[in-house]
């Protein structure tokens, strides 16, 4: 009994082809180790993995070849399916609280800036719950500083 799916998911051929790029990506930089001047030389088993990726993915584009395109009118409606089906508001707003971590860590410390995120990370994903959340975040802070200031010495910014 054959249980693959006979159309493709929205965005799964261009996916396909990123693969084959990137395949391509990794063979280039691989050669450029050392050329491939023998089998005992140190690029030959990155081109090696390299020619594995470029055949896999040779192999995945033709396989989807046969499959029939996902329901949606054109190119820009398929775009449109692919990031309300990979990326739904609580990704994006993760994502975003991610990155102003991380731009928030040099400026403002890396303890204020780590209660800051946790909090509103656990804020935005519980629905509320402000008490539960400022006491898990300055639990969490309170360990990373004791087992890192005082267990390990080791400076955080």
């Amino acid at each position: 009994m054959d249980n693959k799916p006979d159309k493709l998911q929205v965005g799964e051929r261009v996916f396909d082809w990123l693969l084959l790029l990137f395949s391509g990506a990794v063979f280039y930089h691989a050669y450029q180790i050392t050329g491939f001047s023998s089998i005992n030389s140190a690029g030959a088993f990155p081109i090696g993995l390299s020619l594995i990726l470029i055949a896999s993915s040779i192999t995945i584009l033709a396989g989807h070849r046969r499959k029939q395109k996902p329901d949606t009118q054109g190119a820009l409606d398929e775009l449109k399916a692919f990031l309300h089906q990979h990326f739904p508001l609580n990704v994006l707003v993760f994502s975003a609280l991610a990155v102003a971590y991380l731009i928030a860590i040099e400026p403002a410390s890396f303890f204020l800036s780590t209660f800051v995120f946790l909090v509103l990370a656990m804020l935005f994903l519980r629905r509320g719950k402000a008490i539960g959340s400022l006491l898990t975040a300055a639990g969490a802070i309170a360990v990373i500083y004791v087992l890192f200031t005082v267990v390990f010495r080791v400076y955080l910014p």
